[in-house]
């Protein structure tokens, strides 16, 4: 059953661009953040990003969509982990 598709689209902030990606549900967190940066042409670090759902962070990035409890098209946003300053 984790290998079937999951429709979700995913926010990048530092490009402020919603990114759609269909995964097998037994993905890792980890690599869903690595492809939505990917996507939008981000060339930083992913570790110095977080990866949201519902508004609170998915710490353990090696847990599957599926254990996260991500359901079909579902929202996520991919943010730096610190914030930068205003200039």
């Amino acid at each position: 059953m984790t290998d079937l598709p999951l429709p979700v689209r995913v926010m990048v902030q530092d490009v402020w661009n919603e990114v759609r990606l269909e995964l097998p549900g037994n993905t890792p967190l980890g690599e869903l953040k690595r492809r939505a940066l990917d996507a939008v042409r981000v060339i930083r670090d992913p570790a110095g990003y977080v990866l949201k759902f519902r508004g609170a962070e998915l710490i353990d990035e090696r847990c599957s969509l599926s254990d996260a409890g991500v359901v079909p098209n579902a929202a996520l946003i991919v943010l730096p982990r610190h914030r930068r300053p205003v200039r």
